[in-house]
């Protein structure tokens, strides 16, 4: 067997003094793939990929992870990334190397004389992933933990002197298959590295030592008590005195302990006041527990940190320390770009929370994985609320429920998470993991959770996230309260009910006991940053964004890619905020978890943040802009609608959630409603009473009429509750559109028939308005438009509508001179994205150059157009996407642009430059026209 096969070697050794219990193994290991060539060494803590050890990526190589769209095997515009040298894969990040395997790391080891006969242990932070020991050729044992390190009992297996440690760590998917997509083992995210990072070191301790430690703190009795785990290492009976401390008190015990292990518990009362833990004041207590052995005199000592916290569920809500608690939270996906492997410093963590508190946020939710130690520690000083999960998506791939070994597996491994890491304050939910399947599931998950809540209740427990909504969970994880469920399409509420604030999701949560936080809400797509591109020095490359750079360069438009990202993020962050909303807006709501405050690399890709996969800004939204909607207090309308004419009047309402730590003593709310040079129209001021803990508190109504607009304009409403404001636009156009001067020189037309093209041979101006569903297939009549942006990626979701992501244009170009925009889509386009179709340009002109522009998915990268114009013979066309035929008497927008564009038309302005052969036109009068 290869564990024989150890060859002798000389590594570096260790200089113990008596007073040693620790040796580092960090450092140089001698390192092999087959353990029968051991010429090389590798750095550990660390991966194979960090020290550029691997094998070259294939298009055969063997990945974790499920690929939806395979087009990219057989598709001819891949076929080129398919070719040796240049393999680009669309997936996900590309490690620099790839294995997947059996690795062996060697280490030979000096152990000191002092420890013989002492209790020895190993100790390995993060294995990934399965791991098998060996202490001088003979095997030891297996562990196989994802979300806790691997610990092995060495006592009587190390003498003094020299030892050889080898271990295998194989990181294949064998009869343990927790969901090729979870993101504790899957490419999709930090990649299946091969390696052991973190802590690695082997521990001595007294014969009579801490074993481990359950904190159970009282926060209304004022107690702390520990249930702890002792280890006798003597075959004999022997006398300890415990002792436990926390700040100035102090408490003694005196126990026998049998041999082997015994369970202890101890309580300690606290004088005086005691400081609760919680997002606003995240105090922490230190805990030390020593045990004084009769026999040696030895003591061990054991210290760690807690804090005083309730988090319940009563009345159907969810509360901290008897306060409502509203969870605003983010998912982390184990996304780690640099190294490949989650961080094992506390400093790579508080950024990430600190990020996450900029932008109003409270929790994480960490999607079918557990972090290391470091991540609860820093989310305890912090006062970041943490759900973990038992390192699983049963799904695709698996199934739970069976009987088999993953049933086992997510039970041993969730013992081990609350093993390790249970005593942190932050840990205040868990799962099993992510979107279950099985026919068993439900009873599996039952059982899970019923017993969980048994054995431990210091925090909530759920069956899964996302579903199942099983009675006996504490709170329920629930896709359906979102602005875009899956496979919603263009039907969805923001892309098929017109822009209002008015909607929550009261009627669909009112069907549940429970409290619900609404899973992985968002999912709203953005172009693809490619200046982002230069960070990936570690060992991913962002090889998918290469393909997407090169594809947008091959049409043209590479000189657009800055304009569509921010374009792009303008619309997702207006998303953002819409479904980020309307869960504030919804009575007794549990919260909301965002798929992503961070992009998501994989899966096809799923540019998902506001931020990159480095936890950094794009440059369209500051985080104190995305507080305003975000955070532990927001002021919130509801309107009915956000476009009006100027003789309607605004009618709705304003109130406030309010999740702080205490009241707010504030009575009264200002609002002003201003034009976009600064002018006020209205403004008040609405007295109510002091704020308390809840959401859909009133702060008063709103009566503004319109009557003194008298221009088109946007508009932005501003409500202001002492130090916290938020604000929307409405639009505002003029009741009777105005005739256009010498309008009669036009001809409007929903098709190129003779009559046209005999009026542009004959110099004149022609508006071609496309009917929506008239644009033929070849001229981009498969693009799918709505008003949203993408929602997650076309090639996870099998081309899910919609396929774009808002429009880019010039706002000061004549042709919107009577339609007040910015340069992206906001509300007032909605009209016009869902009465459209995307015109592909090129298939016409590749030197056409819209007024309006669509962006299109990067995977396809196409010139798409809502509005361009041309000069054909004599005469001069203005060509329309959008639909200015259908119900036109109900559609103000539609009205106030169809004006702008015929005044342009109409005027000197009117001078397009470029030229087109009205037979390159018949592509599109082709289309099948309906009156």
């Amino acid at each position: 067997m290869k564990a024989a096969a150890l060859l002798s070697f000389s590594l570096l050794c260790f200089s113990c003094s008596q007073q040693t219990d620790k040796i580092d193994l960090s450092g140089s290991w001698t390192f092999s793939t087959d353990s029968m060539d051991w010429s090389r060494v590798i750095e550990l803590p660390g991966s194979m990929a960090s020290n550029g050890l691997g094998e070259d990526i294939a298009v055969g190589t063997d990945w974790t992870g499920g690929i939806v769209d395979s087009s990219y095997f057989f598709k001819p515009s891949y076929a080129k990334y398919r070719e040796a040298g240049n393999i680009k894969v669309p997936f996900w990040l590309q490690p620099v190397k790839y294995y997947k395997g059996k690795a062996w790391y060697q280490k030979e080891v000096v152990i000191p004389d002092s420890w013989e006969g002492k209790d020895i242990s190993l100790f390995l932070e993060r294995c990934h992933w399965e791991s098998r020991l060996y202490v001088d050729g003979k095997e030891i044992g297996m562990r196989n933990a994802l979300g806790a390190p691997h610990r092995y009992d060495l006592t009587g297996k190390l003498s003094a002197g020299k030892h050889v440690l080898m271990l295998c760590v194989d990181n294949r998917v064998k009869n343990i298959d927790p969901g090729e997509n979870s993101h504790s083992i899957s490419d999709h995210t930090q990649g299946n590295w091969n390696g052991v990072v973190g802590d690695m070191f082997l521990e001595v301790k007294p014969e009579v030592n801490v074993s481990s430690v359950k904190i159970m703190p009282e926060r209304l009795a004022k107690k702390v008590s520990v249930s702890a785990s002792l280890m006798n290492r003597y075959e004999k009976e022997t006398s300890v005195v415990l002792e436990m401390t926390v700040g100035n008190e102090k408490v003694q015990q005196q126990s026998t302990l049998k041999p082997g292990k015994n369970q202890v518990v101890m309580s300690l009362a606290m004088k005086g006041d005691i400081k609760c833990w919680d997002e606003f004041s995240p105090s922490l207590y230190d805990l030390k527990l020593s045990v004084k052995d009769a026999e040696s005199g030895e003591t061990d000592v054991y210290t760690e940190r807690f804090g005083f916290r309730d988090v319940k569920v009563v009345d159907g809500k969810l509360t901290i320390n008897d306060r409502r608690l509203f969870l605003r939270g983010t998912l982390d996906c184990a996304v780690f770009p640099k190294t490949g492997f989650p961080p094992t410093d506390v400093e790579s963590w508080k950024k990430i929370y600190t990020t996450c508190q900029q932008h109003g946020l409270n929790h994480v939710r960490f999607h079918s994985w557990c972090p290391p130690e470091v991540a609860f520690a820093a989310a305890d000083e912090m006062g970041m609320y943490l759900e973990i999960e038992c390192s699983s998506w049963a799904n695709q791939s698996t199934t739970i429920g069976d009987g088999g070994d993953l049933d086992r597996f997510i039970w041993e491994e969730s013992e081990r998470i609350v093993r390790e890491f249970g005593n942190h304050p932050s840990f205040c939910m868990m799962m099993y993991g992510n979107e279950p399947a099985g026919e068993g599931s439900n009873a599996y998950l039952t059982n899970f959770v019923t017993t969980w809540k048994e054995r431990d209740a210091r925090r909530l427990y759920c069956s899964g996230a996302g579903w199942p909504n099983l009675p006996v969970n504490d709170f329920l994880s629930d896709s359906n309260p979102r602005i875009q469920a899956w496979g919603q399409g263009v039907k969805s509420i923001i892309n098929a009910q017109a822009p209002r604030t008015d909607y929550d999701w009261s009627e669909y949560v009112g069907r549940f006991q429970q409290p619900m936080v609404s899973h992985e809400i968002g999912q709203w797509c953005v172009y693809p940053n490619f200046k982002e591109m230069a960070k990936y020095d570690g060992v991913m490359r962002p090889r998918n964004f290469e393909i997407f750079q090169e594809t947008l360069a091959e049409n043209g438009m590479a000189h657009l890619a800055d304009s569509f990202l921010l374009a792009s993020g303008k619309l997702q962050a207006l998303c953002y905020k819409a479904d980020i909303e309307a869960a504030l807006r919804t009575k007794d709501f549990g919260g909301f978890q965002l798929l992503g405050l961070s992009d998501f690399p994989g899966q096809g890709t799923g540019l998902v943040g506001v931020l990159d996969a480095f936890w950094e800004e794009k440059g369209y939204i500051r985080p104190e802009e995305y507080r305003r909607f975000c955070n532990s207090t927001v002021p919130l309308l509801r309107l009915p609608k956000l476009i009006y004419t100027n003789q309607e009047t605004v009618k709705g309402s304003l109130e406030v959630a309010h999740f702080g730590a205490a009241p707010l003593e504030v009575t009264s709310t200002a609002w002003t409603l201003k034009t976009k040079e600064g002018k006020t129209i209205a403004s008040g001021k609405l007295a109510h009473q002091p704020v308390g803990i809840g959401n859909c508190i009133p702060l008063g109504q709103l009566e503004i009429p319109l009557d003194k607009v008298d221009v088109p304009s946007c508009l932005t409403l501003e409500a202001t509750l002492g130090d916290y404001a938020n604000s929307w636009h409405i639009w505002v156009y003029p009741a009777t559109v105005q005739k256009v001067a010498d309008e009669a020189q036009l001809l409007m037309t929903d098709r190129l028939d003779a009559k046209a093209l005999q009026r542009l041979q004959e110099g004149g101006n022609v508006l071609l308005s496309l009917r929506k569903g008239s644009l033929p297939a070849e001229a981009g009549g498969e693009v799918a438009i709505g008003f949203s942006s993408i929602f997650w990626n076309t090639a996870w979701t099998l081309g899910q509508a919609p396929h774009t992501l808002g429009i880019l244009c010039n706002p000061a170009h004549p042709a919107l001179s009577e339609f007040p925009t910015e340069y992206y889509s906001d509300y007032q386009w909605w009209d016009a994205m869902s009465h459209s179709g995307a015109i592909e340009v090129a298939k016409i002109d590749k030197n056409l150059q819209p007024i309006v522009r669509v962006i299109d998915d990067w995977f396809t990268n196409r010139p798409l157009a809502l509005l361009f114009e041309a000069k054909v013979g004599k005469g001069k066309l203005l060509v329309s996407g959008i639909d200015f035929w259908q119900d036109m008497d109900k559609r103000t927008e539609a009205r106030q642009l169809l004006y702008s564009l015929k005044k342009y038309m109409c005027s000197d302005r009117f001078n397009p430059s470029s030229e087109v052969d009205a037979k390159d036109l018949s592509i599109l009068s082709s289309a099948k026209n309906q009156k």
